[in-house]
């Protein structure tokens, strides 16, 4: 059933988020994101990195990154380190449960392992061959992932966007990550491209997004699908989504350089 706006402000009212971490040193400088109709951005949102083409409003950035952040949250408060790909997947379950309870409607959830014929393989090699499928009827939202991943991957890796995603997408032998891209559809309006991995591995993850994957030592499973939003709603629950998230978002929100 599509949320209303009163389910909706229940809803996040009554979420159970983790408690807040002490923001100390270097964690207390997390870059705040200024955005800007007229550019291409990104971010890091936790396990996320979330980008938006052209001509979607700072409003409607604020509400993407506010709404992916409160998802995490929830996800992280009940299943705090998921031990296997089964766990990760309920993880899963439960951020897209956040997400369709606020204003997005998710028609599919399903996930499907990747299989790769090489011997080795990196896993942000496996997001791009993901997104070329999935995003083969949107070449600007494929070209906008492609620049992201690059921007990421020339990154020092203590760079702060780095150490924030590490932080949350890892548990142990586990990890799981998102790439959403926002853009305007013609006839569907904001809509939003979602690409979600978990990934399960015979030895502790170290970096993420370039962890080298072995034959019999890692598995991948992925989820693409297109997520279209009530815009009333998540208007209408803005607020009480950024009151909800305010002690977090220093600390799990970060701008990024494209």
């Amino acid at each position: 059933m599509s949320a209303t706006l009163a389910s909706a402000r229940a809803f996040v009212s009554n979420a159970d988020l983790p408690a807040p971490r002490a923001l100390l040193g270097d964690d207390a400088s997390t870059i705040d994101v200024a955005f800007d109709t007229a550019t291409q951005q990104a971010a890091v949102v936790g396990s996320d990195v979330v980008s938006f083409v052209t001509e979607i409003t700072p409003e409607q950035r604020s509400d993407i990154v506010n709404s992916t952040l409160l998802a995490q949250l929830v996800a992280k408060k009940k299943h705090p380190l998921p031990a296997d790909i089964t766990g990760v997947i309920a993880w899963y379950d439960t951020y897209f449960d956040v997400l369709s309870n606020i204003g997005f409607v998710i028609q599919d959830q399903g996930f499907a392992e990747y299989t790769e014929n090489a011997d080795t393989f990196e896993a942000h090699e496996a997001i791009l061959e993901v997104a070329r499928v999935a995003l083969a009827g949107a070449p600007g939202a494929l070209a906008l992932v492609i620049k992201t991943l690059e921007s990421l991957k020339k990154m020092d890796a203590d760079s702060p966007w780095i150490t924030l995603f590490n932080r949350e997408s890892r548990s142990a032998n586990t990890a799981r990550f998102q790439v959403t891209i926002a853009e305007q559809d013609a006839k569907e309006g904001l809509i939003i491209r979602l690409l979600a991995f978990g990934l399960q591995a015979n030895a502790k993850i170290t970096q993420v997004l370039f962890f080298r994957l072995k034959h019999n030592e890692a598995t991948l499973h992925h989820h693409s699908g297109k997520i279209s939003i009530n815009p009333a709603v998540l208007a209408g629950v803005r607020d009480d989504v950024a009151r909800k998230i305010s002690a977090f978002t220093k600390d799990f929100v970060a701008g990024l350089d494209l």
